[in-house]
């Protein structure tokens, strides 16, 4: 009997903290293209962020796994069991290691605007399809980066995106769907200052 693949989409980053703009990409993801479920890889560390101010893994996870609240988003520490740091090395390995299953990697198009910076980025569009999904601002930019320009003749319509994740790579599709402005850089700004606006002490560090 046939087995049938399954159909993942992965989303990875800091998750410091995950918000609304997390889940609303990742139901985007599972709707336009078709997908069985959606895999939130929390990475211990992000090598182009600053490890101040970095949560604990987890507390990300933890917060990672309220705010997805779905049956079909899936909250994952994948990236600390395999020992990995880099998006590509991330993704060489998890395509080894589900053999039956097809990836499309998902990202904001914030993310496809300095992808150029990313470690080994050439290869990643290689490795899987990507599903790029529209940011407020960010259009053009994204369109007009590097990784985009780099890979043009490769971008599939986004009428087909339900069949980009069963497509060989390279291939990728830019989805304009619901734009949600909020951002993890906002949300830690509002937390450490306060919604009125008066900063709001940290606690005091135990000695």
């Amino acid at each position: 009997m046939t087995t049938i693949a399954r159909k993942i989409g992965i989303l990875g980053g800091s998750f410091n903290p995950a918000h609304d703009g997390h889940r609303d990409i990742s139901l985007a993801a599972l709707a336009y293209l078709g997908l069985d479920e959606v895999w939130w890889l929390v990475a211990p560390q992000n090598p182009l962020k600053s490890p101040v101010g970095m949560a604990p893994l987890d507390a990300r996870l933890a917060e990672a796994q309220r705010v997805a609240n779905h049956p079909r988003i899936r909250v994952s520490d994948l990236e600390l069991r395999l020992g990995t740091q880099f998006t590509a090395d991330t993704l060489k390995k998890v395509v080894r290691k589900y053999p039956h299953y097809r990836f499309v990697w998902l990202m904001g198009a914030d993310n496809l605007a300095g992808m150029h910076r990313w470690k080994d980025w050439q290869q990643i569009f290689h490795l899987v399809p990507i599903a790029v999904f529209d940011r407020p601002t960010y259009t053009y930019r994204a369109l007009a980066a590097l990784a985009a320009r780099r890979f043009a003749c490769f971008r599939a319509r986004e009428q087909a995106a339900r069949t980009l994740v069963t497509s060989q790579p390279p291939a990728w599709t830019f989805v304009h769907h619901r734009l949600n402005p909020i951002s993890a850089t906002e949300i830690r700004s509002k937390r450490l200052w306060g919604e009125s606006g008066s900063r709001v002490a940290k606690p005091a560090t135990p000695r």
